[in-house]
């Protein structure tokens, strides 16, 4: 499998020469630079590949492609940025640039509440608190009709929570959660988050996977006319936040998408992690379900809490999820293509923060030295699933 690495560009901290030296060959990477929803220039794309290739590596996949807030609202300005999206496949393709990671989040991209959360061995990890973000929602933010999405045991945990919490926590969740993690195209105050959310009013989860189809059936075409491949990325977490529902969550959303616009240009990334934080997902029975159509593959994982709605980043090789079941899966298709089958791609992911990574400067999930282990970690996975499947182990 291809060992790709991301990478947020020229004010990355982990630099191109770092990328080399952790064994990766692909760069995954975008155009953060250029404002959501613009079509993506041919020469800030060529710009792009060169930086790459001067450090002996290539652009392998995008990630991602932003996709407007008024596409995923399904507002009658949709198809005009559909129409960008399109040329700018249109023009990634001209450049050789063939796979697309992208999601269809609303709102909020990827939400974490703590990017620091000591671990036992010195290191830190991001973490999602339940009842931090259940307080925030329901007496921060004061969103309407929040309280009626708790349980009652939830408001009890959450008020807990809130009342041991000392304005310092209480504002550093707040900014946490508001600020935009990486990848991510919004950062709000909380009076502009409460518009954001209040845009999404009356939308339910058939109308988003309406808008969704509605935005898949203009690209995929463009995607298969010019030999691109998309892959979506779940929902991170895959569950609904702040009344907003989200529809790439689970086993049967994926089989949905794929179904709503059969087409080998309709694909996913299977973001083992963020699947697997819900217990119903089962990640190793995805792989093979899908395994004909996921492209991509992000292989981290996480750890459910005593309290099942709260995780956090754990060992890439020892969370919730069967990396070694996952990664057979992917060997197998990928035996099973062959040589002339698009490739499968992988990177880890949210790695710990881990010896000079405490003290560099780097993106929340995104150190080097935590990246790299997991990396390793993977890359030893494989090699031995490989050694399994020709019978050389004993």
């Amino acid at each position: 499998m291809e060992k790709t690495w991301r990478w947020y560009g020229p004010e990355d901290s982990v630099t191109l020469t770092d990328v080399r030296q952790t064994d990766a060959t692909g760069v995954v990477t975008a155009l953060h630079h250029l404002p959501n929803g613009v079509v993506w220039p041919v020469d800030e794309i060529r710009k792009r590949q060169q930086e790459c290739e001067d450090n002996g590596l290539y652009w392998s996949i995008v990630e991602s492609v932003p996709v407007h807030e008024d596409i995923r609202r399904g507002l009658p300005a949709r198809d005009g940025w559909i129409d960008k999206y399109c040329q700018t496949i249109r023009n990634l393709a001209e450049c050789g640039v063939d796979m697309i990671c992208y999601n269809f989040m609303p709102a909020l991209d990827w939400t974490r509440t703590d990017l620091d959360w000591p671990l036992a061995n010195g290191g830190t990890a991001l973490r999602y608190d339940a009842d931090a973000v259940a307080a925030f929602d329901m007496w921060i933010l004061n969103r309407p009709g929040a309280e009626d999405d708790f349980t009652d045991a939830r408001k009890a945990s959450a008020r807990a929570w809130l009342d041991a919490a000392t304005p310092d926590e209480v504002d550093k969740v707040t900014t946490t959660l508001l600020a935009g993690l990486p990848g991510s195209e919004e950062s709000y105050t909380v009076e502009e988050f409460r518009e954001a959310l209040a845009a999404y009013d009356g939308l339910t989860h058939e109308s988003m996977r309406g808008n969704l189809k509605y935005f898949l059936e203009r690209i995929i075409p463009v995607a298969e006319e010019v030999g691109v491949r998309m892959a979506i990325h779940p929902d991170d977490p895959p569950f609904d936040l702040f009344g907003i529902p989200r529809v790439v969550s689970t086993m049967e959303d994926a089989q949905w998408l794929l179904d709503a616009v059969p087409s080998p240009a309709n694909g996913l990334t299977l973001c083992v992690g963020s699947y697997g934080v819900r217990g119903d997902n089962d990640v190793v029975e995805m792989a093979r379900r899908f395994a004909d159509r996921i492209y991509f593959s992000h292989l981290r994982s996480t750890r459910r809490e005593e309290d099942p709605e709260s995780f956090h980043e754990a060992v890439h090789i020892d969370g919730d999820i069967d990396i070694v079941g996952v990664v057979r899966e992917l060997v197998r298709e990928e035996r099973r293509r062959g040589e002339e089958g698009p490739r499968i791609s992988i990177r880890s992911d949210h790695g710990h923060r881990l010896l000079d990574d405490l003290t560099r400067k780097s993106a929340p999930g995104y150190p080097l030295i935590g990246r790299m282990k997991g990396l390793a970690e993977v890359r030893g996975v494989e090699l031995a699933v490989n050694r399994g499947l020709d019978g050389d182990l004993v």
